[in-house]
C-alpha cells in the first residue's frame, strides 16, 4: 500500500494546512485518516491518502453501493426506494438546461442507472467508469460500451456533462476537471453533485459523518470552496440545488458509525434537522448540486 501527501492546496496552491479531523474508514479498512484544512481558502482534503495505484483496495466491499445493485439491509433498501425519484429529478434537471435531447456524458457512472434513464428519455449517452465491476453492470444496463477512462472518448463533445458524487474521488482534481471541460460544448452545462461539509449533519456527526468516507473521498467541499474551484477553471455558477434525501441516508450511515447500529428514529430526526437548518442557512444541505457554464 502506497500513500501520497499533498504539499499544495488543490484549489489555491498554498502550503499552510491545519489538522481538521481524524476519521476512521468504517466501510473497509478501519484505518484512520487525517482531514486537513487549508489556512488560506479553508478547503478540506484527506492528507496523506492512498495513491492512485493503491486506492482500488478501499473500494473492495460489497457495501459500496455505487459499484453494485445490492438491496439487502435496511440502509440499502432505503437507498433503492428513493433512487427512482432522484434519478427522475436528475433527468428533469438535464432537460431543463438543454436545448433538446442532445449528447450526455456521465463521468463516474457507476452501474449506469442514471444513464439508462437518460437514454430512455431520448438522450444520446456516454459513460465513463473506472471500476471494472460497475462498468460491466453499466454496460449491461445501458446497452452501450462504457469507457474505462476519459482518454477513450477524447475529441468528442457533449451538451451536458454530469458528475454525481464523483469529483470528491478524483486524485488529479484539476487535471481531470480540465480534461472533462475540454469535452464540453461551448454552450454546454457542467453538473456536479458533492457532499457538503458545512451541512448540519456534518457538524452534528463530525468524525462519524458518513459522507467524509475516507479515504475514498479525497476532498470535502463546501459552497465557497466549490465556487472557488469552478472560478479557477473559468466556469460560472448558474445554480445550487439541494439533494434533500441525502440528509436521511447519510444520517442512517452516520448513526451506524456512531452507535454501531442503524437507529431509524434518530436518523429521520437528524435528516429533518439538517434540511430545516439548510432552508434557513444559505442552502447548506447535506449534499448539493452545482450547475455551471463557461464564462
Amino acid at each position: 500500500m502506497s500513500y501520497e501527501r499533498l504539499e499544495n492546496c488543490p484549489i489555491c496552491g498554498k502550503q499552510e494546512f491545519k489538522n481538521f479531523l481524524v476519521v476512521t474508514d468504517n466501510a473497509v479498512s478501519k484505518e484512520s485518516f487525517v482531514i486537513v484544512e487549508c489556512e488560506n481558502c479553508s478547503f478540506k482534503f484527506t492528507n496523506p491518502r492512498p495513491d492512485e495505484a493503491s486506492i482500488g483496495a478501499y473500494y473492495e466491499s460489497d457495501d459500496y453501493i455505487s459499484h453494485s445493485n445490492i438491496k439487502t439491509g435496511i440502509i440499502n433498501r432505503a437507498y433503492h426506494m428513493v433512487r427512482s425519484i432522484t434519478t427522475r429529478q436528475k433527468v428533469d434537471l438535464i432537460n431543463r438546461y438543454s436545448h433538446g435531447k442532445g449528447s450526455l456524458l456521465d463521468y463516474g457512472c457507476g452501474t449506469g442507472i442514471f444513464l439508462t434513464a437518460a437514454k430512455k428519455d431520448g438522450w444520446e449517452i456516454r459513460g465513463v467508469e473506472p471500476n471494472a465491476k460497475a462498468r460491466a453492470i453499466a454496460s449491461e444496463q445501458t446497452g452501450e460500451i462504457i469507457a474505462k477512462s476519459l482518454d477513450e472518448i477524447e475529441g468528442e463533445k457533449f451538451e451536458v456533462i454530469t458528475l454525481w458524487h464523483v469529483l470528491e474521488h478524483i486524485h488529479r482534481l484539476n487535471e481531470t476537471l480540465e480534461q472533462i471541460l475540454s469535452l464540453l460544448q461551448e454552450d454546454g452545462t457542467l453538473i456536479i453533485a458533492v457532499p457538503n461539509a458545512d451541512s448540519h449533519d456534518a457538524q452534528q456527526y463530525r468524525e462519524d459523518w458518513a459522507a467524509y468516507d475516507v479515504p475514498r473521498h479525497l476532498y470535502h467541499f463546501t459552497q465557497p470552496t466549490m465556487k472557488r474551484l469552478l472560478k479557477k477553471h473559468k466556469m460560472v455558477l448558474e445554480e445550487v440545488l439541494p439533494m434533500k434525501f441525502d440528509a436521511y441516508y447519510v444520517s442512517m450511515l452516520s448513526e451506524k458509525h456512531k452507535e454501531g447500529k442503524t437507529k431509524m428514529i434518530s436518523s429521520v430526526l437528524s435528516g429533518l434537522k439538517s434540511n430545516s437548518y439548510a432552508e434557513k442557512n444559505g442552502n447548506d444541505y447535506s449534499s448539493l448540486i452545482f450547475v455551471a457554464k463557461r464564462k
